[in-house]
């Protein structure tokens, strides 16, 4: 070893043991002051977040609802209302959504990605999508029908709604039913699942929804939350050395570091508690800018939030275990990508309500709106099904309030900011690489947009078939309904989850002395280690690689301990 580089190893090994021990003896302190710092200035948990996911995987033996209680942030309602009218009109949109008129819905299924260049669809075989032929559908719906209706009196050529994507009013693009390059789906042959789909093209989908769209305020709405970091959540977790402190700077890498398999839930309570603080990522460090974020961009970010959750508990719910090659629910991946990040979930309840807001608002729109399959009997029975579900949520009170948004000096430029970062939103859908996962993807942004139209674009009074009978286009109805259907099934999801997690926990035997002496000792190195790096970190003093290499082992071994 060269004589020069003793004094400085020297050095490095003493300053190691001070820290050591500084770490042993302030740690406890030092942790108890970062959790309260960061509790306090956390814009997204009110909630103890720990506490909140365990509530949530509770039995609660007096109500058959989940345990989360509160405000929803910038609703008009709580945990327990939305759990009601998800109670009341569970089943009913469950029927709706196998009917004729939803079950079936047109798009372009391969126009080109307007943003990057694309790298081909997943060729995987759960990818692909079953299409259906025009044939067997009304005779309305069908191509020459839609474009008969469209034709201009100066002749076919003359085609200027092909030069509009967009009308006003509109928060997303809208798939045009009349399009030859449209074809339907049955979405009941087509079930939005695990597929497969991830890495680096799935990870550029949502960094371009998160960074370019989102108003700028990711790291604004999770600064301080100790669970927030990682809003890709495409994975357990990776190495710090990948995850800078902008989650959205190392997305592709993020996406590439987690293909392996997901941290095992444990069978006892106290474990359980110490995955989900071995999973919460560390808080962002700037916390110099603290300017508040306007309501309506909360509600912007709540919902993109909101969106990408529900689509991963459905992934989770529908997941391939390729061990039995059997689809069923996998709650290992939701603790991993939904259940250790209480934000994600409390933005499914908020998603929820604002749908719900949407549909009873467009209610009265509903009862003169002709539900056409092409037999009179199942146009009244869908029509009859879909003022009982309306009803049903009209019964509870009010989910959102809408009239509190865009009421500011600067309401008209934010509204239409808005609505352009959503319709950017709703093309990304095109850069989707999986066929089912793009399908899937343009039904749920349509569905939001078309409630985010229903909401800020016309007043209660506007919503009338007759007087305005050009409002809303099948599609958008279509894919609303569906919207609120994945909606309800991912908290339905959670319901089961929360068994699964009952039924590892009822099942757990006492561990043995040597697992426990482990675990003691893992519990007291882990946070010595992690401080010691935190502290040499801030004096700009290398930290060993070996010092990484044996946390990771520690972490590990204790997870393989736990389960």
């Amino acid at each position: 070893m060269n004589e020069s580089r003793l004094p400085r190893l020297k050095l490095h090994l003493l300053l190691l043991s001070i820290f050591i021990t500084l770490a042993f003896v302030l740690q406890p302190v030092y942790s108890k002051t970062v959790d309260e710092s960061t509790r306090l200035k956390s814009p997204l948990q009110d909630p103890e977040p720990i506490q909140f996911v365990e509530n949530v995987l509770q039995e609660n033996d007096s109500q058959d609802y989940c345990n989360p209680q509160g405000q929803i942030k910038d609703t008009c309602c709580d945990y327990r209302s939305v759990e009601d009218i998800q109670q009341d009109i569970f089943e009913k949109i469950q029927s709706l959504v196998k009917t004729k008129f939803f079950r079936f819905y047109k798009l372009n299924l391969w126009r080109e990605c307007p943003f990057w260049n694309d790298d081909g669809l997943c060729m995987n075989r759960d990818c692909s999508v079953e299409t259906t032929d025009e044939a067997s559908l009304p005779e309305e719906w069908r191509q020459p029908a839609l474009s008969a209706v469209q034709i201009s009196p100066k002749g076919s050529l003359f085609q200027p709604f092909q030069t509009c994507q967009y009308k006003d009013q509109d928060f997303c693009l809208i798939e045009d039913e009349s399009d030859a390059d449209g074809v339907y789906v049955d979405l009941t042959e087509n079930p939005e699942r695990f597929t497969g789909y991830a890495g680096t093209s799935s990870g550029r989908v949502w960094k371009a929804i998160y960074e370019e769209n989102c108003f700028n305020i990711v790291d604004k709405m999770t600064e301080g939350c100790e669970t927030c970091n990682n809003v890709m959540h495409v994975g357990p977790k990776v190495d710090d050395q990948i995850r800078p402190n902008n989650p959205l700077k190392a997305a592709e890498s993020i996406a590439e570091a987690t293909q392996g398999d997901f941290v095992k839930v444990p069978r006892d309570e106290e474990k359980f508690d110490r995955l989900l603080n071995d999973l919460a990522e560390n808080p962002d460090d700037g916390f110099g800018n603290s300017e508040e974020v306007c309501l309506e961009k909360r509600v912007y970010y709540r919902l993109i939030s909101g969106l990408h959750s529900s689509i991963s508990i459905h992934i989770c719910d529908e997941y391939f275990d390729q061990a039995t090659g059997k689809w069923g629910p996998n709650l290992d991946c939701f603790v991993n990508r939904i259940g250790s990040h209480p934000e994600r979930l409390q933005n499914i309840y908020f998603t929820y309500a604002l749908v719900v807001r949407a549909v009873t608002k467009l209610g009265n729109y509903l009862e003169d709106y002709n539900f056409c399959t092409g037999e009179s009997e199942d146009d009244k029975s869908i029509k009859s099904g879909v003022l009982d579900l309306v009803n049903n949520a009209r019964a509870c009170p009010a989910t959102f309030d809408e009239t509190t948004m865009f009421q500011g000096p600067d309401a008209r430029s934010l509204k239409l900011e808005f609505r352009d970062h959503f319709r950017n939103v709703s093309r990304i859908m095109d850069c989707v690489g999986c066929e089912k996962c793009r399908l899937w993807g343009k039904i749920q942004t349509t569905g939001l947009g078309t409630a985010l139209k229903v909401l800020f674009s016309y007043g209660e009074n506007n919503l009338d078939p007759k007087r305005n009978p050009g409002l809303l286009e099948r599609s958008e109805i279509v894919a609303l309904f569906n919207t609120l259907n994945r909606l309800s099934e991912s908290l339905q999801a959670i319901k089961k989850f929360r068994q699964l997690y009952q039924e590892r926990t009822e099942h757990h035997e006492e561990p043995s002395i040597i697992s426990k002496v482990l675990t003691f000792v893992a519990n007291i190195i882990i946070p010595v280690i992690e401080y010691t790096k935190t502290a040499l970190g801030k004096m700009d003093i290398p930290v060993p690689s070996f010092i990484d290499k044996v946390l990771d082992t520690i972490v590990n071994q204790r997870h393989l301990i736990a389960s």
